[in-house]
């Protein structure tokens, strides 16, 4: 009944087609059993699904996965899959929250550790996330990110950035001051890797690419001097990992003192 469900209407109807989505996991959808019956599908659930997704975007990126896609790389015929996932947005949820598996969270009931620390580590940890899953900052602007282990990264920072001393009603500004940097920073770092990637060379090659091109413009760099020697000495900071890591980290420190200024000209 529920396969012939979804070859009639694709699962939803077309009513419901014109109605906003709003996330699986408000809709809080129970694991469906296993199918029986189905040799093709024997050991398949939604979490083989899900880690089959998260390698797939991990490799070939957001714009070449599909549902068919996912099938053929799980030996499966998309029914199957579809069994116990309703849809593609539905199986994406669920592969954004899943990243999240393996991000340590701090003890926040641990009053004595220090919040700029604990606020540097969840920064940290949650870069190294996005620069993990590049497809996943795209994501994040499409679904409402309400997933347990995404709600537990932002209980988290939420209770860390309470003990820093800043009055209540701005706890939401310094965090979205400090997130919405990380997003952004992890955001043009996935951009460049699937540009990298499409053109089939290295971060460092591409780089140096683009440096021997701006080198042999004398006319771009007599205009635009000060950007033409600060590309010059960012390109002598190592590879393009080495010069990622030091900005974001500079960067990351930057924000934090500036929560702390911004706390102690209010007192």
């Amino acid at each position: 009944m529920r396969e012939r469900h979804r070859m009639a209407g694709g699962g939803k109807g077309a009513a419901a087609a014109s109605e906003p989505r709003s996330s699986v996991w408000l809709a809080k959808k129970p694991d469906p059993a296993p199918r029986r019956g189905d040799d093709q599908g024997a050991g398949l659930d939604r979490q083989r699904i899900v880690r089959a997704t998260i390698r797939l975007l991990d490799t070939e990126g957001l714009e070449k996965f599909s549902m068919r896609r996912l099938a053929a790389e799980l030996g499966v015929t998309a029914m199957s899959v579809y069994w116990y996932v309703d849809n593609k947005d539905d199986l994406l949820e669920y592969a954004l929250d899943e990243i999240w598996a393996d991000v340590a969270l701090p003890d926040v009931s641990d009053e004595s550790g220090d919040w700029r620390d604990q606020l540097r580590g969840l920064a940290e940890a949650y870069r190294q996330c996005l620069a993990g899953h590049p497809w996943a900052s795209r994501l994040m602007g499409r679904y409402l990110n309400l997933g347990p282990r995404s709600m537990a990264f932002s209980n988290s920072t939420i209770a860390v950035m309470g003990r820093c001393g800043i009055p209540q009603e701005h706890i939401s500004g310094a965090l979205a001051a400090l997130f919405q940097f990380v997003y952004g920073f992890c955001t043009i770092e996935g951009l460049y890797k699937e540009r990298c990637r499409a053109a089939g060379v290295t971060e460092d090659e591409y780089f140096r690419n683009v440096m021997n091109v701006v080198s042999a413009s004398p006319d771009w760099i007599e205009t635009y001097q000060e950007a033409a020697e600060m590309t010059e000495n960012w390109g002598k900071a190592g590879s393009v990992a080495d010069m990622r890591h030091r900005d974001f980290e500079y960067a990351l420190d930057t924000v934090i003192a500036g929560i702390e200024v911004m706390r102690d000209r209010r007192s």
